[in-house]
């Protein structure tokens, strides 16, 4: 199980309690922009999400753009389904969000 974090998250933001779904796998640092050149960070992304499957969830943290592209490659390689973590503020935990398209 694997929890996919679009991008690192900014500092003082702790995502630790993500681990109660998997292991943690950071996408891309902080700082990445792929407002410019943003073909080398599609790749990367779809890289990474090859092998998303029914176990692993997606936690979509940072650029926008970044996380309309690693849920449409997690969507392809899972069968049209996700999961995704959604934070409660009011409980300060994650709950997972099943989605199927």
């Amino acid at each position: 199980m694997t929890v996919y974090v679009v991008q690192e998250p900014a500092a003082g933001k702790n995502i630790l309690s993500a681990t109660d779904y998997g292991d943690i796998e950071i996408m891309l640092p902080a700082k990445e922009n792929m407002m410019f050149s943003p073909a080398p960070t599609v790749a990367k992304i779809k890289s990474l999400l090859k092998n998303f499957n029914d176990e692993d969830y997606l936690l979509c943290i940072g650029d926008p753009a970044a996380i309309g592209v690693a849920i449409h490659y997690a969507l392809l390689a899972n069968q049209h389904k996700i999961k995704l973590l959604k934070w409660d503020k009011r409980e300060y935990k994650y709950y997972p969000v099943e989605v199927e398209t």
